[in-house]
């Protein structure tokens, strides 16, 4: 894999698609064996997160279980805003049923926080975690623990498989970190 140039700045490969790919597919023998009776409703964090909960929500294909989306922005360039706005939210009644959300990352903790304050209005019967990547070292909030966790990564800015700078690196099927030094060969 090549460095990949975005806004004038350089990014090395970090995750293979491979790798991710097998991730999902051990995340998901675990939600198959936790919620094979339940029908569980995966609820996505686009629009990051939308590659990944299309790829786990199909490899869960030995359950009954339902997707739908919910969109919520709390990042502009490079970093968070710090407030999370909802720009599209859930049409499905969740009283009863059991969650698995569904993030491509949690750095600081705050977009989940809310959306599980939110969620829990609802009265679900459960409501479980899933992301992709989580970085321990900017968490926020140390109550919020992640239930399924694809790999933990230190605090660097990160772009491809649903990741974005400025909308831009989302249809990368690899994940890259930023890296200055980084040349193509």
């Amino acid at each position: 894999m090549k460095c990949k140039c975005y806004q004038g700045m350089n990014f090395r490969p970090f995750i293979t698609q491979t790798q991710i790919t097998e991730r999902i597919a051990e995340i998901s023998k675990s939600i198959i064996s936790e919620y094979g009776d339940c029908n569980p409703l995966f609820v996505c964090v686009l629009n990051g997160a939308a590659p990944f909960a299309v790829d786990l929500f199909r490899a869960c294909e030995d359950i009954d279980a339902e997707l739908t989306f919910v969109r919520l922005k709390s990042y502009e360039g490079m970093g968070s805003t710090g407030v999370v706005k909802q720009v599209m939210g859930l049409s499905e009644n969740l009283e009863g049923r059991h969650i698995i959300l569904v993030e491509d990352i949690i750095d600081t903790g705050n977009t989940m926080v809310k959306l599980l304050a939110d969620l829990e209005a609802h009265r679900p019967a459960s409501v479980k975690i899933a992301t992709l990547l989580f970085k321990p070292e900017a968490l926020q909030h140390p109550e919020l623990k992640p239930d399924y966790v694809g790999f933990e990564i230190p605090k660097k800015f990160i772009i491809g498989y649903g990741l974005d700078i400025d909308g831009l690196a989302r249809n990368l099927n690899d994940i890259y970190v930023l890296d200055e030094d980084c040349k193509d060969e």
